[in-house]
């Protein structure tokens, strides 16, 4: 891959990012349980970070990106994603997210799987977790709040 290719996937992660704090503000602004309209918020705060560490490492002062490893458990498998709309219920919200960032987490996944340069394949890799691990913490507030009989 050609590193003005490069350059470009990278910016549209950043865009990814502002386009999903965006969302998640969105959401937080929109639900009444404090709880979720707490954690849209967290997440809305690490799409920030995720977005400036893409920016460092673009512009060459960070070297490395590393995140954690996370278990996907493919519960967005078995939901449909909603048509955003103005009254979307939390459940609804929350299922939009989950398959926003699955998305992006399959995006990097296959960047990975296609790059010949082992740098860039890394940096795919490590993409690609950032977003499992939006991806699992959703599907984990969305078991507990679809499910609550379940507790």
């Amino acid at each position: 891959m050609k590193t003005e290719e490069f350059k470009k996937i990278l910016l549209n992660a950043i865009d990814r990012e502002v386009d999903s704090y965006a969302l998640y503000t969105a959401l937080a602004d929109k639900v009444k349980d404090s709880a979720l309209k707490s954690t849209f918020k967290e997440l809305a705060q690490e799409e920030t970070y995720h977005r400036k560490t893409l920016q460092e490492y673009l512009s060459g002062t960070k070297k490395e990106l590393k995140f954690d490893e996370v278990k996907d458990y493919k519960l967005s498998n078995l939901i449909e994603s909603p048509s955003p709309s103005s009254d979307m219920k939390p459940l609804e919200g929350l299922k939009l997210a989950i398959k926003k960032e699955e998305e992006a987490m399959q995006m990097y996944e296959k960047l990975a799987d296609a790059s010949a340069d082992s740098e860039q394949k890394k940096i795919f890799t490590e993409l690609a977790k950032m977003e499992r691990g939006h991806k699992a913490r959703l599907e984990d507030l969305y078991t507990n709040s679809a499910f609550v009989e379940a507790w």
